[in-house]
């Protein structure tokens, strides 16, 4: 009987070597099973091989394609550098000019030795009554400011959103999310053992019998949701979807863990928490509002459940350090954050207005507000040959599957990263790219 794995490393050396290009139609199982003599399950275990290693993509009812290149880890093409593309679309961390000017002298005072010394302590993970009090401020919005005693801080949104997932789903549990959704969102649950359910949704996301359905088949331990600016869609869900939602999960006694990391760009979308106190746990952070070097995440929860939430960030090694906790009270006091916040809502309307003139006529689906646009391709583009032809011309964009629930249904889009790249060379790129769209995967050497 063939092994199977030295098939799949025949075909992975084929994909290394170029023999087989990006984008490329690998055979249906049955003939791959007829050429290479072994039986119809062996060629399953081959394509599955394949799948598991990252260099094939499968989708029901379409076939298995070869990707556009051996992936990162799963989940790290957002956060860090994937590619030596000199413009990168991947990326998505926005700045504004005169931007460590405005942080650094903030900074000066917990450079005195004292101040440090109390600085450099570990941090706790309700951090201080100052730290508390400054978060609260910073997150309210109209119709909605969040407690203060609810606050955990953590090193970053991430680990926020891991804790909350720790806290509520034991290994094996089941988390519903948007079939599209947030690529180290896959990553956690992988490392916390817990199983993502795609959701189907609309324009507005997630739909309430989507949530349902899931229920039915089998109970849901929590949901994961990015209501506002959603990504990588940018759609944002109404406040009457909104109400509808809150008034389901707190009839199915559902948790809900609500993404809000890029709501400081929509000052107007309220918290589903709002609707649903009880059950809601609010995710945010500064990596996005202020540099993500020196990142806080915080994570506002239910007010019966700080005491699991703040032994899931411990058990975790989440907890914030106290010096990042303490600049990040001092820049929001001092209305730093506010300033840049600011800026970066103009920034992004500048860029989507770009955006807007170079990718006109393409079924591009954004917010004027987002950072980020999901570009659904012409045919008979794939999202990874595109990705590679892309990347060919010195661009790097993150291909649909890198957000894709199941595996099998990976959409024929790619996202447009617009914050890490100056606004001339992403009107180049952006320019570039839509002669590649147009000219279609012949003229690019990816038919």
């Amino acid at each position: 009987m063939a092994d199977f794995r030295s098939i799949a490393d025949r075909i992975a050396d084929d994909i290394a070597a170029g023999r087989l290009r990006p984008g490329q139609r690998l055979p249906p199982q049955r003939w791959f099973a007829r050429r290479h003599r072994i039986a119809p399950s062996t060629a399953g275990r081959v394509y599955g091989e394949l799948v598991r290693r990252g260099l094939v993509v499968g989708e029901v009812g379409r076939g298995t394609f070869v990707r556009a290149a051996p992936p990162a880890a799963q989940g790290r093409a957002l956060v860090e550098t994937a590619t030596v593309a000199p413009v990168n679309l991947e990326l998505n961390y926005p700045s504004a000019p005169g931007q460590s000017e405005l942080l650094a002298p903030v900074l000066a005072p917990l450079l005195r030795p004292d101040v440090l010394t109390e600085a450099l302590r570990p941090g706790a993970a309700d951090g201080t009554p100052a730290a508390r009090e400054a978060a609260a401020r910073l997150l309210a919005v109209p119709g909605w400011r969040p407690e203060p005693a609810r606050f955990l801080f953590t090193g970053n949104a991430r680990q926020a959103i891991a804790a909350a997932l720790a806290s509520l789903v034991r290994p094996g549990g089941r988390v519903g999310v948007e079939e599209l959704t947030y690529p180290l969102v896959k990553e956690i649950a992988a490392r916390l053992g817990v199983v993502l359910v795609p959701l189907a949704g609309d324009a507005e996301g997630v739909r309430p019998d989507a949530i349902a359905a899931a229920h039915r088949a089998a109970p849901l331990s929590a949901l994961y949701l990015q209501p506002t600016l959603h990504n990588p869609t940018s759609a944002t869900t109404g406040e009457d979807r909104r109400r509808e939602l809150g008034l389901f999960v707190v009839e199915l006694g559902l948790p809900v863990v609500e993404d809000r990391i890029w709501s400081f760009l929509h000052p107007d979308a309220v918290p589903l928490a709002v609707h649903a106190p009880g059950l809601v746990h609010v995710v945010d952070g500064l990596s996005k509002r202020v540099a993500p070097g020196l990142a806080v995440g915080f994570l506002v929860v239910p007010e019966h459940r700080t005491r699991e939430a703040a032994a899931a960030v411990r058990s975790g090694g989440w907890s914030a350090g106290r010096f990042a906790v303490e600049a990040a009270v001092r820049w929001t006091q001092e209305g730093v954050v506010r300033q840049l916040v600011e800026h970066k809502r103009a920034d992004a309307a500048r860029r989507q207005a770009i955006l807007a003139e170079h990718l006109d006529g393409f079924a591009v689906h954004t917010d004027p507000r987002a950072y980020y646009a999901w570009w659904e391709l012409p045919a008979p583009w794939r999202a990874d040959a595109f990705t590679a032809a892309a990347a060919a011309h010195g661009i790097a964009v993150t291909p649909g599957a890198a957000f894709a629930v199941d595996p099998h249904r990976t959409p024929d889009a790619v996202r447009l990263g617009l914050a890490s790249a100056p606004e001339r060379e992403l009107a180049r790129a952006l320019r570039v790219l839509a002669a590649v769209a147009a000219g279609g995967p012949a003229a690019s050497g990816m038919g």
